[in-house]
């Protein structure tokens, strides 16, 4: 730390993103990315952009804007484009949460949230979860302070039913609920429709996950058009030119091409049937998980040992050092090859560890 960096930041434990190591070919299976490669569309549109890098990308994301309400149903008005999720989330911070507004949300969830509210002074309260590790919507009903969920969860994979979230927002009507849905298209219910029946609910999401564009950056958020146009004013006082030129003509032809997308979705759906039912036969202990990863533990070795032994072996998967969740790891679902893989060298983990204990 310099001795410039300001004060007022001095306590800010920075978000620590998933590890990109380099050191050999790893099989990547810890940072939620898709295994799949963004369709042909994609890829000629990104090309056909390229040309034009010169002149500043539309502010507006106006050709995205109108896909994005044919593919979701919903007014044009009421969508706003990001950086990636992270961008958005930061803008509603930043535009409803204050020392007389603060926020509240689960004590395991995605870590991003903490840091926001720290980098932008908001007074924050974690809720514990469940001894399930479910999030009780009842501890959110009628809380009387905006609230940000995400659903399905991170880690954890678990979600909340849709008249869940519905009972959350209909008895905070004074305070706004964000629904972060990075992960709903893996089989979790989606509370787009209901930002058309509800004022103070937004919604977020990423092309990152389901859509195959982690290394592109593309986020938005879907609400009530007031919330949206509040939104702006931040995303206009700070990053007017957020999405870039290509990334705005890949989004547009990824949605033009949902399908593809979908039945990718589809089958990390299946993958991850597979893999939680193999895991469970060799003694994990497996979260039900609506993400694109499953969230696990094994009585017989620790979360760190796991994480480390698969690393040696060109494995990556996420592990968390906090203290409730320590003896578990995150696990993205790959291909099919990748998953056989990995509960092959899981197997032959164990049993290294069995003989070592005889």
């Amino acid at each position: 730390m310099s001795k410039f960096f300001s004060s007022k930041y001095s306590t800010l434990e920075a978000y620590v993103p998933g590890e990109q190591p380099k050191d050999m070919k790893y099989i990547k299976l810890n940072t939620n990315e898709s295994p799949f490669p963004p369709s042909e569309n994609a890829l000629l549109a990104a090309k056909e952009e390229a040309g034009k890098l010169q002149l500043y990308s539309d502010p507006e994301c106006t050709p995205l804007v109108k896909r994005m309400g044919d593919v979701f149903k919903i007014d044009k008005e009421c969508v706003l484009m990001t950086n990636g999720s992270d961008e958005i989330i930061n803008f509603a911070f930043m535009a409803f949460c204050d020392e007389s507004h603060p926020i509240v949300f689960p004590d395991i969830t995605y870590g991003f949230y903490p840091v926001f509210a720290e980098l932008n002074h908001i007074p924050y309260t974690v809720i514990p979860l469940k001894d399930d590790f479910s999030i009780d919507y009842n501890d959110y009903v009628g809380i009387g302070k905006n609230i940000i969920i995400a659903n399905p969860n991170a880690p954890t994979g678990m979600a909340l039913p849709l008249w869940q979230i519905e009972k959350i927002v209909a008895s905070n009507p004074d305070n706004v609920v964000i629904i972060d849905e990075a992960y709903v298209d893996f089989g979790a219910e989606s509370a787009v429709q209901l930002t058309k029946k509800y004022d103070n609910l937004l919604v977020t999401g990423t092309f990152s996950k389901s859509r195959s564009l982690a290394g592109a950056r593309l986020g938005f958020g879907i609400g009530n058009k007031e919330l949206i146009a509040d939104l702006n004013t931040v995303k206009y006082s700070t990053n007017p030119y957020n999405v870039n030129r290509m990334t705005m003509a890949v989004g547009c032809a990824v949605l033009d091409d949902n399908d593809y997308y979908m039945n990718n979705c589809k089958t990390v759906m299946e993958n991850r049937e597979y893999t939680k039912n193999a895991l469970e036969k060799m003694g994990f202990f497996v979260l039900p998980s609506f993400a694109n990863f499953v969230f696990a533990r094994h009585s017989e070795i620790s979360g760190a040992e796991l994480y480390l032994e698969l690393k040696k072996r060109g494995i990556l998967i996420r592990h968390f050092t906090k203290e409730k969740i320590k003896d578990f790891n995150r696990i993205t679902i790959g291909t099919k090859d990748m998953m056989d893989k990995l509960i092959d060298t899981i197997s032959d983990i164990l049993k290294e560890k069995q003989n070592e204990n005889l």
